[in-house]
């Protein structure tokens, strides 16, 4: 195994039961014609673009009330060209690509419809191996990354929705608390819980502790049936 394959499986976060769909994952057409291989990355691509898609808008469907409209420009945001290289560049994805000596040559590991390309199939290779749930694993820190945890235009602010409705009953107070904080500096996971008076009534994560509170009072708010 290359070193450049072993960092990528370390950053990854999943174990695959079987190698061989991230090995196709890795493999651009260029590296499998000049290898004679029967198959590249470009299967997977498909696959992996509308597990993508299916994960992302399941993710801001259940997560922010918005228009339709609204749903797809922000999911675009997520899915775009610009941000998929930006995925494949924090795990090192490009490194790991087996590439034909032409696109070796010309900058193929930094060229960012290969590494879009790649990032997709390799959603699909985590999907085939692991099924939807695994899929979601790996794309829900990207997608939240990308949103950086606050409301977006359009996007209800649910902590201050959720004061709004116990402000209609004098005497109850909302208060947060941080739960948890773990992970390393780079890539922290913060855990806030949101409490009516005394009692815990919603709780949640993020990637800072903003977005750990909205996720509480998110789920606060499912809980009262809003």
């Amino acid at each position: 195994m290359s070193s450049e394959l072993k960092t990528l499986k370390d950053k990854l976060d999943y174990t695959f039961k079987n190698e061989e769909y991230l090995l196709v994952a890795l493999t651009h057409s260029s590296y499998a014609n000049e290898a004679k291989l029967r198959e590249s990355n470009e299967r997977q691509e498909f696959l992996g673009d509308a597990v993508l898609s299916l994960v992302v808008s399941s993710y801001l469907f259940q997560r922010y009330r918005m228009a339709e409209g609204d749903l797809t420009r922000v999911r675009a945001s997520i899915v775009c060209e610009k941000s998929l290289c930006g995925f494949a560049e924090e795990i090192g994805l490009g490194q790991a690509l087996l590439l034909g000596k032409g696109e070796e040559q010309t900058g193929g590991r930094e060229r960012p419809s290969i590494l879009a390309d790649a990032f997709e199939a390799l959603i699909a290779a985590i999907y085939l191996d692991g099924g939807l749930g695994a899929a979601e694993n790996f794309i829900h820190p990207f997608a939240e990354h990308t949103l950086g945890g606050e409301p977006q235009p359009g996007v209800s602010d649910y902590k201050t929705l959720l004061q709004e409705i116990v402000q209609k009953n004098p005497g109850e107070q909302l208060s947060y608390r941080l739960a948890s904080e773990t992970g390393p500096d780079h890539d922290k996971c913060f855990v806030a819980e949101v409490l009516l008076n005394s009692n815990v009534i919603g709780k949640g994560q993020g990637r800072s502790k903003k977005a750990a509170e909205q996720d509480a009072a998110r789920q606060a708010l499912e809980l009262m049936g809003h």
